[in-house]
């Protein structure tokens, strides 16, 4: 499972626009290196990533080869409740991953 990083505030008030950032550590292997035996290593990206703020759906993220290793994204919402934003990955070798952080909104 990949370790990810989320940066979510604390706080923040209604409909308030606020920055998410989360980088997750994921090798993304573009299926195109060949390993020292000049067998090809198999292809394994992160291939898609959603992104929920109080069980809806916010940002979704589709992603290939030509993405770096330990994609980092960044996007923004609008603080609307308190409750939980929460990530859910998944890379091509079926590895699962997921982090959540809550906020706190304020009148």
């Amino acid at each position: 499972m990949s370790i990810a990083r989320i940066l979510v505030p604390s706080q923040a008030k209604r409909g308030e626009v606020v920055e998410i950032r989360i980088a997750i550590q994921h090798p993304m292997e573009t299926g195109f290196r060949m390993d020292n035996n000049g067998r090809a290593i198999p292809k394994n990206t992160i291939s898609n990533l959603v992104c929920r703020y109080n069980g809806a759906e916010v940002f979704r993220a589709e992603m290939g080869s030509g993405i770096a290793a330990n994609p980092y994204l960044q996007f923004y919402i609008v603080a609307q409740d308190s409750g939980n934003v929460e990530f859910a990955w998944a890379d091509d070798a079926g590895e699962k991953g997921s982090a959540s952080s809550a906020i706190q909104v304020t009148a």
